[in-house]
């Protein structure tokens, strides 16, 4: 009986699985973005939601659930029905949760599953146009022979600015003070006035700023150069592989979200990002590497980046909050 009951079960999975494809959706489809309105993940977005709305049989909106660093938003889909109805639209902020809080609501690998991973948008190495340094290298040897003594602009913890810092510090094995900004229109100030020795920024920002001569771009973190800036090195050219990143978006879902309807929201945000029209949208914020990887992929690309940003920030030493 024990044999027979086991192989009644796949059985009964299969059209469970295709009735479950079949009806999706039945009802709008929210897209919860744990981050305030406005900033380059919620642009994102709300470009895909919009052109989904289009192709799917239902709407798909993006509600903007803010809090605890991200936290609240993704504890709220964690916990949320797995019929496909409701589902977050994080960044690369997922990957440093559990290495930033001592306690979560939810367990980003338990918890949720990743979709698709939807763009990755590069930031750019920038020191005062004043500044002795005319490569990353210049750069690295001046901080090495004055350890702690070059600063560094930061977000806070877990930000970006802070994440893409702890990276070359690692890599290039010196010691920078971290300065925190409310934003980054103080940390440019100082910058150009030569008070601060480096500054990461998003290329959207920080390409013009130095096209105009107020700041001096020394490398671009991803480990492709810029299509905006293709004379610019990578920070792999320049010697430093280990210090490459992105900032990521993707869609992820309550775990036990059906793997059919997992499969056909990737397939639909896939086409979507092979549209020239919306190419032509998300590489104006910045978004130079459109993905839409599959579910398989998305979860092994966001799995490593867990990994890895526990370990580089229990490196540095910073302490959950």
């Amino acid at each position: 009986m024990r044999l027979a009951r086991r192989a009644v079960l796949p059985m009964l999975a299969a059209p469970l699985a295709a009735r479950a494809q079949a009806d999706w959706p039945r009802e709008t489809i929210r897209w919860i973005l744990p981050y305030a309105a406005g900033g380059p993940t919620d642009l994102i977005a709300r470009i895909v939601a919009e052109r989904l709305s289009q192709s799917l049989p239902q709407r798909v909106v993006v509600e903007n659930r803010a809090g605890a660093g991200g936290n609240i938003g993704a504890a709220a889909v964690a916990r949320a029905a797995p019929d496909g109805h409701t589902w977050l639209f994080h960044n690369t902020g997922l990957a440093v949760a559990r290495a930033l809080f001592r306690t979560l609501d939810y367990d980003p690998e338990r918890d949720l599953v990743p979709v698709t991973v939807l763009a990755e948008s590069p930031m750019v190495m920038l020191v005062p146009t004043a500044s002795p340094d005319r490569t990353v290298a210049d750069f690295v040897a001046r901080a090495r022979a004055n350890p702690g003594r070059l600063t560094y602009a930061s977000s806070g913890t877990g930000g970006a600015l802070q994440l893409v810092t702890l990276l070359l510090i690692r890599a290039a094995r010196i010691q920078l003070e971290e300065v925190s900004y409310r934003g980054s229109a103080p940390a440019y100030q100082d910058l150009i006035a030569g008070r601060l020795d480096l500054l990461y920024d998003a290329a959207l920002s920080a390409l013009p700023q130095a096209a105009q001569g107020q700041v001096r771009a020394l490398a671009v973190s991803s480990a492709q150069r810029s299509r905006a800036a293709p004379a610019l090195p990578t920070i792999a050219e320049a010697g430093f592989p280990d210090a490459t990143f992105s900032v990521w978006q993707a869609l992820l879902a309550p775990r036990a979200t059906p793997a059919p309807i997992l499969a056909r929201m990737q397939a639909a945000i896939a086409a979507v990002l092979a549209e020239p029209a919306i190419i032509t949208r998300l590489t104006e914020l910045g978004a130079e590497r459109l993905i839409g990887n599959s579910v398989a992929d998305a979860n092994t690309y966001i799995a490593a980046e867990i990994t890895r940003w526990t370990t580089v920030l229990r490196d540095a030493g910073v302490q959950p909050q």
